[in-house]
């Protein structure tokens, strides 16, 4: 669910565009009451350092009733009525004892479970998460008034979980080849050819259901899709005036650390939404994915080159999301105890998304740093000492630090005029190899970005004169030098 800055709604019905997006995992974020898990009212003590931070909009993780065997995910009531449930088949052998095919959970294991009297239900992430039957036109009607229970209520937008497995091919055929015992994600299967509950081309009837709903509210109500896709061609099929506003670029998070990877997922990403007429949408972690500061690297290596990475994300046209601790520069915790860990996927593959869920740290010396009320010791997840000095408290108006830098970069992406509209593109400009460098212009202004993914210092005489960078500039007059794994925004006129 995703809620604007500006309430009760912003009059500007594509905000959507080039907005920077603040994800919130509600369980992780703020502890109001001591319980040691996030809520609400916490997220409503912190929103003046949100606001400080300058994000335009929050997108809230799912806080609806739930057994919490996924996080929440596994929703039992969206808006306290019943749930509707989709219609059931017999399993396969003499005597229904085998699942009707040989799907596997996305969290490993079976994507089958058999209930007491016999029949079969999918799952293709935990039990506690039931797939619903999305041809059937009562689940389709019924989350039509979900979207408009919560749009009622003034809600700006969705986040829509898996956008690409609602609809399942007909016949439910096998697969035919092991999935998720090995532990291989969604991207990577898709890489196979098109899974048979994946991606289905009548997902999109759906979508083009929703749009009408989204457009009949005022203030310029939106829909963001996660989604994973065989090609950009097919991811882009999400998006445009008829079905959703924007779809995640997960192929920007995955980018290797290089300027032949990044500059060939921002072309493409730019190229395959113009055709639809629709923002790209960037983003380098959330609670499914390891940090980007760990998956960069070791140390101050990672936390530079995450630094870097987010310099050129915000300077790229288009909508942003960030998420809650990158801006601390929080790196993943990867030695939680396991009995500690909460993930569904842990018990079945070994893999856990518990190391980027850490209650994020805002003050203090001692952990849980500040994230229940004064005296309280809980947390649904403990973070490590190395984090007291990545904390909110010691990072605020600390010259260089990572949270000064998201404040000053956000700053000048919202006042900047080169950088404020998403329909001003990229023009890339001539570099040493390894380094990426593209203008963003609005008349005679013009904004450059220089992202040095090189093994040397590369000088930046030639771009204009610095805005903000990731790390310190070095060479004669202290400024035409930027260190390797850095990146820079440059004025010129």
């Amino acid at each position: 669910m995703i809620s604007t800055a500006t309430p009760p709604h912003t009059d500007d019905d594509h905000w959507w565009r080039s907005a920077v997006v603040y994800q919130v995992y509600v369980r992780s974020f703020a502890d109001s009451d001591g319980d040691g898990t996030g809520d609400l009212q916490g997220i409503r003590q912190r929103l003046p350092y949100l606001r400080d931070l300058g994000v335009d909009a929050l997108w809230l993780t799912p806080f609806y009733t739930s057994p919490m065997i996924d996080g929440g995910y596994d929703v039992a009531d969206y808006r306290d009525v019943d749930p509707m449930f989709g219609t059931l088949a017999e399993g396969r052998g003499a005597h229904g004892e085998l699942p009707p095919n040989d799907w596997e959970s996305i969290f490993g294991g079976p994507a089958w479970t058999r209930v007491a009297d016999g029949q079969w239900y999918l799952h293709l992430f935990d039990p506690a998460q039931p797939d619903l039957n999305w041809r059937h036109p009562e689940v389709r009607a019924e989350f039509e008034d979900v979207l408009r229970f919560w749009l009622d209520r003034g809600v700006d937008g969705f986040r829509i979980d898996v956008a690409h497995g609602m609809i399942k091919a007909e016949g439910l055929p096998d697969v035919g080849f092991s999935t998720t015992t090995t532990g291989q994600r969604q991207v990577e299967l898709l890489g196979r050819g098109r899974l048979p509950y994946f991606d289905q081309d009548e997902v999109h009837e759906i979508y083009r259901a929703w749009r009408p709903i989204l457009d009949s509210y005022p203030g310029g109500r939106m829909a963001v899709a996660e989604a994973w896709a065989e090609t950009p061609q097919r991811l882009a099929r999400y998006i445009g005036p008829d079905e959703l506003h924007q779809a995640f670029s997960f192929d920007f998070l995955d980018a290797t650390w290089s300027a032949d990877s990044f500059r060939k997922v921002i072309d493409t990403a730019l190229a395959e939404a113009s055709v639809v007429g629709a923002p790209t949408t960037w983003v380098l972690s959330n609670h499914d994915k390891q940090r980007h500061v760990t998956r960069y690297g070791d140390g101050a290596e990672g936390l530079r080159r995450a630094r870097a990475a987010s310099l050129l994300m915000l300077a790229l046209p288009g909508c942003a999301y960030l998420y809650q601790g990158e801006e601390l520069g929080l790196p993943e915790v990867l030695d939680l105890p396991d009995e500690l860990r909460q993930d569904p996927a842990f018990l079945r593959t070994g893999e856990s998304r518990d190391g980027c869920r850490v209650p994020i740290p805002w003050g203090g010396e001692l952990a849980p740093y500040g994230f229940g009320p004064a005296g309280s010791e809980r947390s649904w997840l403990p973070a490590p000492a190395t984090w007291r000095a990545l904390s909110v408290t010691a990072q605020t108006g600390v010259s260089g630090s990572t949270l000064e830098l998201y404040r000053a970069a956000l700053r000048i992406r919202h006042q900047h005029p080169a950088l404020a509209d998403e329909a001003n593109g990229i023009t890339w400009l001539e570099s040493e190899p390894g380094v990426l460098a593209f203008a963003r212009s609005a008349g005679d202004t013009a904004l450059t970005c220089v992202v040095n993914l090189s093994g040397a210092p590369v000088r930046i005489d030639g771009y204009g004169q610095p805005l903000v960078a990731s790390d310190l500039l070095t060479g004669p007059d202290a400024g035409h030098l930027l260190p390797v794994d850095a990146a820079v925004w440059l004025q010129r006129r």
